[in-house]
């Protein structure tokens, strides 16, 4: 993974909080990857198994861009970040713990995640650190197809069969909750913010998707409940999650001295 990036000088506080932005989002994009990856060969027809495999492919082309942001910030290695840290040392979103369900549950999630990434990923593209405003630039073309793709199939489960449709309601309304913590709060994000690293704060952010998202699902289901981010949205961890750890961790874990 590893590839030379030149950095501006930042003092080490604010390293730090760069480092913990960066994490986030790139856990992220390696998370719902490895979840989108699994449908390959079993999505409900052929086009989607290779749809949903390229987007899967580009969320993890992503996250290995940060990754490698975060290593050359940090004097770390891309691969190790990656692929070796315990499930307990990610920092991904809670939207993100769960198992990849059914395809409506599959559907509702990338739904959820691609609208709240979009917002985030704007805000990124206006920081006043370069190599993250050039790097969000270019992931946000690409994501500008996976939300497109996400919103088609929003509709088309919508309208769909009762049974369609009443699937699609229940992820929903099962990961509702989870997804407001890809706005979970920053432990640095002050010092963010008065740099301009971070051009919006997460507050604003998660108000600016709320008012989209909730427009949006308020004709496929009942208006769904008040939820915040909160400080351990990124730090909870499920059965579910550590089992995935250990898929994609594997093939590292078994020659640990190798490079990927």
């Amino acid at each position: 993974m590893s590839q030379a990036i030149e950095l501006p000088v930042l003092d080490a506080a604010d390293r730090d909080a760069l480092a913990e932005l960066l994490l986030a989002v790139a856990d992220d994009e390696f998370v719902i990857g490895f979840w989108d990856s699994e449908w390959t060969g079993i999505a409900p027809m052929l086009e989607e198994d290779v749809a949903t495999s390229s987007i899967a492919q580009d969320e993890i082309g992503h996250a290995k861009a940060l990754y490698e942001l975060l290593a050359t910030l940090t004097d770390d290695d891309a691969d190790r970040i990656a692929f070796g840290r315990d499930a307990a040392d990610f920092r991904h979103a809670a939207l993100l713990n769960h198992a990849r369900g059914d395809w409506a549950f599959s559907v509702a999630r990338r739904y959820l995640y691609e609208t709240a990434d979009a917002v985030r990923l704007a805000a990124l593209a206006a920081s006043s650190y370069e190599p993250l405003a050039s790097l969000a630039g270019k992931i946000r073309r690409e994501e500008t197809y996976h939300q497109l793709h996400g919103e088609a199939w929003l509709r088309r489960l919508a309208e769909s069969t009762d049974a369609g449709r009443d699937r699609l309601v229940s992820g929903l309304e099962c990961l509702w909750t989870d997804a407001q913590e890809v706005f979970a709060p920053l432990e640095g994000e002050s010092r963010l913010l008065e740099r301009r690293i971070l051009a919006k704060p997460m507050q604003a952010m998660h108000a600016e998707w709320q008012t989209q998202v909730r427009d949006r699902l308020r004709p496929i289901c009942a208006e769904l409940p008040d939820a915040s981010p909160t400080p351990d949205g990124r730090r909870r961890r499920t059965d579910d999650f550590r089992w995935l750890h250990g898929e994609f961790t594997s093939v590292a874990r078994s020659e640990e001295t190798a490079t990927w």
